[in-house]
């Protein structure tokens, strides 16, 4: 696998830990709503969707 194959789940990981590590509240809820569509977006191979919710959950917790 390339380096470009792995960066999306490297970007999940991060994702997802962020999400687990963040207090609870709307926040963390915004976030992991994004992270679930992020997650459904992966598994359709919707790699621009995918992209975006990840986004949105990094925003959320920011």
């Amino acid at each position: 696998m390339t380096t470009e194959v792995n960066r999306p789940a490297l970007t999940m990981t991060s994702v997802k830990a962020a999400c687990d590590k963040a207090p609870a509240g709307p926040k963390k809820d915004t976030a992991l709503k994004h992270f679930r569509a992020a997650e459904k977006a992966q598994t359709a191979k919707n790699h621009t969707q995918m992209n975006k919710e990840l986004g949105a959950a990094k925003l959320a917790l920011g």
